[in-house]
């Protein structure tokens, strides 16, 4: 939660290629909490093999987007696409 925040305060005073890890961060936090909820309310209501489907998905969508960042910041390269669902 404070890493939202604070991506959210700092991304307009960046320049290009931290704006796009900022902005990536920002949609992996919101989309990442819309797959959680949706998840956890399946789980609640009806416990289906879907609600662990999508939480095993929100697992690895997380993961992968998380590391795909990181690696692309350790080589001072901005996200190809930082509004996409998917991985960037």
């Amino acid at each position: 939660m404070i890493g939202v925040i604070i991506a959210h305060t700092k991304w307009p005073d960046t320049g290009p290629p931290l704006r796009s890890h900022y902005q990536f961060q920002i949609r992996t936090f919101w989309i990442g909490l819309l797959y959680l909820v949706v998840g956890a309310v399946l789980a609640f209501a009806v416990f289906s093999v879907i609600a662990v489907v999508v939480l095993i998905w929100w697992f690895i969508w997380s993961l992968v987007r998380n590391v795909k960042g990181l690696l692309a910041l350790n080589d001072n390269k901005p996200i190809q696409d930082p509004t996409s669902w998917m991985f960037g």
